[in-house]
Parts: structure tokens; C-alpha cells; sequence
């Protein structure tokens, strides 16, 4: 897993930091989503059908165009929201490095923000898998606490969202266990220091 991502980088990404996943939402979450647009494509050209049925007699006369105008102007609109859908799965991203959490979320087209969670402030992590899809096709939520003074960091809707919870829990045991030889060293050092001293 530790070298799948070395062709990635991000922004504020330090020299010593290496990616160990890069995930976004599930695939199922962005169907879902294209529901709508496929409902909206069947309009559009139902209307063919349905404007022969209930205007044929005036096909060819005033009312063409501003059937011609409608249609076009609805099948723009279903275009911007494919788009919009396409971009917002795209752009989201939840990156793991051997040092913290960094999420990039994309609002709309023309708004991104970035959050970072470091390893040491990770209290518990939990997953939250609901219903009989995500059940069956393994994705899910994981809601990262920190202090309590500040919010959860959830990723939404990822695959795989168990095995996930254990490399951020594996990582965060592993700084803590870091964490606690360099104080070991620190102090050992400082106490021989001052016994030279005396």
C-alpha cells in the first residue's frame, strides 16, 4: 500500500509526508445521484413523443420553435446538473498520509474547502454503515472525534470504510507509541544530564 500513491501530490503536502490512500466517495453514491439525471433525460425525449400527441396540429406552425427552445434549454440544464453532480464526486477527496487526515471538499463549481486532522488528535474513530445496499457493496461513513471541543471529521459515503478504520487506527497507535519512546529518550537523557551535573 505504501508505494500505490507515490505518484499523487497535494497542495501543503511536506517533503518527509508520504499518502497512503487517497479515497473518494463510493461509486454507488454517485449512481444514485445520476438517478435523477437519467429521469430528466426520459423527459427529454418523451417530449418528442408527447408534443406529436397533444400539438401535432400545430407541428408545423407558430409553436415549433418554442418547442425547439424549451427542449434545448432543458436539456442544458440537465448537462450543468450532470456536471455539477460529476465535479462535487470528483473533487471530493479524503487523503491519509503516515501524518494526518486532509479532506477537500468541493462546493459547487467555484468553492473548495480544505480541512486537516493530525494523528495525534484522533480520540476514537468509528464507521457507520446503514441499510441493506451499503451493507452489501462495503461503503459507509467514518466519523473520526477529536478533542470535544471540536467537530467530527467524517468521511462520507466511502468503500471500504472497516479496513480504512484500521489503517487510522494503526496509525494513530503508532504515533502514539513514537510519542511516548522519544519522551522515554527525552527524559532518560535529561536525567543523566543532571545526575552528570551533580
Amino acid at each position: 500500500m505504501e508505494h500505490l500513491f507515490t505518484k499523487y501530490h497535494f497542495d501543503g503536502q511536506r517533503s518527509d509526508e508520504e499518502i497512503l490512500l487517497v479515497l473518494h466517495r463510493h461509486w454507488f453514491d454517485i449512481l444514485s445521484q445520476f438517478f435523477i439525471i437519467f429521469v430528466m433525460l426520459v423527459l427529454f425525449f418523451g417530449s418528442y413523443g408527447l408534443t406529436a400527441f397533444f400539438y401535432g396540429s400545430f407541428d408545423d406552425q407558430s409553436l415549433r420553435p418554442l418547442f425547439a427552445f424549451m427542449r434545448n434549454l432543458f436539456f442544458i440544464f440537465t448537462w450543468i446538473t450532470f456536471f455539477i453532480i460529476w465535479i462535487d464526486y470528483y473533487f471530493d477527496v479524503w487523503i491519509v498520509t503516515d501524518q494526518r487526515i486532509v479532506n477537500i471538499e468541493q462546493n459547487g463549481l467555484f468553492a473548495r474547502e480544505t480541512s486537516e486532522l493530525r494523528l495525534e488528535k484522533i480520540q476514537d474513530v468509528a464507521t457507520d454503515v446503514r441499510g441493506l445496499i451499503p451493507t452489501f457493496l462495503n461503503y459507509g461513513n467514518i466519523e473520526v472525534q477529536t478533542a470535544a471541543e471540536q467537530e467530527k471529521f467524517i468521511f462520507k459515503n466511502i468503500p471500504d470504510p472497516y479496513a480504512v478504520k484500521d489503517l487510522i487506527m494503526k496509525l494513530q497507535k503508532k504515533f502514539e507509541h513514537t510519542e511516548d519512546v522519544e519522551f522515554t529518550e527525552m527524559l532518560s537523557k535529561k536525567i543523566h544530564h543532571d545526575g552528570d551535573e551533580a
